[in-house]
């Protein structure tokens, strides 16, 4: 089986690392961006099959690189899930808004989060 690709675009080091090795361990290829802007490079020049996406970003904020992939072609059809500390029902809304298939508040409970990457991926 070919491993799905995911963009994992954290500003946090510790919480990227230990959710690269989990995802690598389930059998994904897990590409990471520290910052928006070269996030959302990453995801254009990879074209993953799930971006992890979180809101408090440096350079570029999580909306504006949501906004950002869906106004482009080569990337609107990607699932996007948002994940971020911020929880309140207008930064929930805002982010369905910008095109993001779901969010998930930070700390999360790894066996949901492992449960909804699974949902959205796309199946091969």
């Amino acid at each position: 089986m070919t491993p799905r690709k995911i963009v994992m675009i954290e500003d946090s080091k510790a919480a990227s690392a230990v959710l690269k090795e989990v995802l690598e361990a389930e059998g994904h290829a897990v590409l990471h961006a520290a910052d928006g802007v070269s996030g959302l490079a990453l995801a254009r020049r990879e074209r993953p099959d799930l971006i992890l996406l979180d809101l408090l970003l440096p350079k570029l904020n999580g909306y504006d690189v949501c906004n950002a992939l869906m106004r482009d072609n080569l990337t609107r059809h990607i699932p996007i899930l948002i994940i971020s500390t911020l929880d309140s029902p207008e930064s929930v809304e805002k982010a369905k808004l910008c095109g993001a298939r779901n969010f998930m508040k930070k700390p999360y409970q790894l066996d949901d989060l492992l449960r909804e990457i699974k949902r959205l991926l796309p199946q091969p």
